[in-house]
């Protein structure tokens, strides 16, 4: 797991530096920060879209997936539940970081099959390179947020070291066309986590993160029955 740790240990790092940036800008310009993530996170979650859009096999499957799984999270109301436990470690703002934070760490191509090249052939590449884009963006998002950006760590460390052990059974099932159909809905919630940063709507970012195993089980069923 040393592509993990590595990983885990820049975003470490990252925070630190940008948590003491931050101390150093005045408060007028923290809105501008705001704005600055607000309009990054937005510009990845459409640029993620638009790369991956023209590869989709099933174009209905996102909204589906959007749908069925917006549904389930708001059942379980996943994102007051989030608010709820990250209020206990600072603010409301901080929050929302962390929740931006998650998803630009861990709904990527390098951070899920990452750790599968780790487990299965040792090679570190992707998590590497991918530790090097967390390091960036965490010390962006700590100045902008805090030093609480460096709980994202921990999930993470979850995300991946869950991934890395089941290497074995997840593989065979990671295909390009999965990946793709993933990669559509994790820029949509990156983009709508960038709206609610920008305060144009609270789109409840993490409501939808169920959406992201419906094509996860579509294909499992598609497999199944030989479609």
């Amino acid at each position: 797991m040393l592509g993990t740790i590595v990983n885990v240990c820049t975003i470490l790092i990252g925070s630190t530096i940008g948590s003491v940036v931050r101390k150093g800008i005045k408060e007028e310009y923290s809105g501008a920060l705001f704005t600055a993530m607000g309009l990054a996170a937005t510009a990845l979650g459409i640029n993620a879209i638009v790369s991956n859009m023209p590869n989709s096999q099933y174009p209905v499957l996102f909204i589906v997936s959007l749908a069925a799984g917006s549904l389930l999270g708001t059942i379980l109301d996943l994102d007051g539940r989030f608010q709820s436990l990250a209020g206990k470690f600072g603010t409301s703002q901080l929050a929302q970081g962390l929740s931006t934070a998650v998803l630009l760490f861990c709904i990527g191509t390098l951070s899920i099959l990452g750790p599968i090249q780790s487990a299965l052939y040792n090679d570190h590449t992707y998590l590497l390179t991918n530790a090097t884009l967390d390091f960036v963006t965490s010390m962006v998002l700590a100045s902008t947020y805090g030093i609480g950006i460096a709980l994202s760590a921990i999930v993470l460390f979850l995300w991946q070291g869950s991934i890395y052990l089941g290497a074995g059974f997840l593989a065979p099932l990671l295909s390009a066309e999965l990946l793709t159909e993933i990669s559509i809905i994790g820029g949509i919630l990156i983009a709508s986590s960038g709206i609610g940063i920008l305060g144009l709507k609270d789109c409840k970012t993490l409501n939808m993160l169920p959406s992201l195993l419906v094509p996860a089980i579509w294909f499992l069923v598609k497999g199944f029955i030989g479609m």
